[in-house]
């Protein structure tokens, strides 16, 4: 049967696990009531499957003949947002949970795609893994499902994310960047407290702590090439006691956001170098601790080129967008460094005014157009099938 007909003959389950999902959201590693979910379908198919600790599914549908393995990847954790669609008949259930990032339509579009390969898994020359992902919003869960062999001798892996921003039926693939990596950084300035009146004998690191803020922005005006992106923010500090006591103590927190390796090891130098610099200045010490979350997605040419292809030819040559990428993280990262020979990550249009799922991802007015599903579905099926036939 056709793959479009046999994604119509499974859309309505598939809608009706999303609302699911949706009604009961849990958040990173606590995903056991989907996990469950999870096996039970892939149980009713017959699928070989192994849960990953302490949540998460990896499953295998082999193929009629023997080929590489290429992975499809669907994130099912939500997040501590309370929901606001009031009149939402499928709305959370969990206070102060919620699927506001659309993970719950992730785990949907997999499961349906996993029915219709598991339909034509004769055809398929090869074997593709289904990997359900936990705690991809901690950035824990493709590090953790990684360690415990979810890229054991993959090829080639594909992943996507529905995106309000892009409207129902369209689809964006980019060659190259498409997510940035994602650090986090503290920075402990250490002076000398002392009363207020006399700054003679103090080292002050509220003056230090300024000092850094407004000049660490120069590491990407100054030090990353105009040709190059990054972005470095301070988003938090913490100065001082009491209105007249020079503070002897300064913490700052803050990300930084980069698209290349190569950039990512620069900002992460000039952070430390600033710092050091900026208290030696001022007669005090500096402690950097910098923290790697997730590398940058980067998609490679041929995979993002037969994602675009079967776009084009599913959905029509107007349905590819090229959105622009994005310096939000994304652990699918993870998978594609250990993938053998790289892979793609796409976007799926789901915004639609009428229907009132264009708000912005984590809002609490989130929600998803569940017509932008199949799309996601098809693409999933046909870019595993046509990755195995051209091997």
């Amino acid at each position: 049967m056709e793959i479009k007909k046999l994604i119509e003959k499974y859309e309505g389950e598939m809608i009706a696990c999303r609302q699911d999902l949706h009604m009961h959201p849990e958040l990173s590693f606590e995903e056991f009531e989907t996990t469950e979910k999870i096996i039970a379908v892939l149980k009713d198919l017959g699928i070989e499957y192994r849960k990953t600790e302490p949540t998460g599914v990896i499953a295998d549908i082999k193929g009629g003949s023997d080929g590489p393995i290429v992975a499809l990847r669907a994130d099912m954790d939500a997040l501590s947002v309370n929901e606001l669609n009031e009149n939402l008949s499928y709305k959370s259930k969990n206070e102060g949970k919620m699927h506001a990032c659309g993970h719950d339509s992730h785990v949907s579009m997999l499961l349906c795609a996993a029915k219709v390969l598991n339909d034509i898994k004769d055809t398929l020359k090869g074997t593709v893994r289904l990997i359900f992902q936990p705690a991809e919003e901690t950035a824990g869960g493709a590090k953790a499902q990684v360690e415990q062999g979810a890229m054991e001798n993959v090829d080639n892996i594909f992943g996507m994310h529905i995106w309000s921003n892009i409207p129902t039926g369209k689809i964006s693939c980019l060659v190259g960047s498409s997510f940035a990596a994602a650090d986090f950084f503290t920075v402990d300035f250490k002076g000398k407290g002392g009363h207020g009146s006399m700054p003679q004998q103090c080292i002050d690191t509220a003056v230090m702590a300024s000092s850094f803020v407004m000049n660490v922005q120069s590491i990407v005006s100054r030090e990353i090439s105009p040709l190059k992106s990054a972005v470095v923010t301070i988003g938090k500090m913490e100065v001082g006691s009491r209105f007249n006591v020079i503070a002897e103590n300064a913490k700052l927190e803050g990300t930084s956001r980069t698209f290349e390796y190569e950039t990512r090891d620069k900002v992460e130098d000039s952070i430390r170098k600033f710092a050091q610099y900026t208290a030696t200045m001022y007669g005090g010490k500096a402690n950097v601790d910098y923290t790697r979350a997730t590398p940058p997605v980067i998609n490679d040419k041929e995979s993002a080129l037969l994602a675009q292809k079967i776009i084009k030819e599913s959905f029509g040559e107007d349905s590819l967008i090229f959105e622009e990428p994005t310096t939000g993280g994304e652990d699918f990262s993870y998978f594609l460094e250990k993938s053998k020979n790289g892979g793609a990550f796409a976007l799926v249009g789901c915004g639609n005014p009428e229907k009132q799922t264009n708000a912005a991802h984590h809002n609490g007015k989130f929600n998803v157009d569940d017509d932008a599903l199949k799309y996601g579905v098809e693409l999933y099926v046909k870019y595993a099938k046509e990755y195995l036939d051209k091997q």
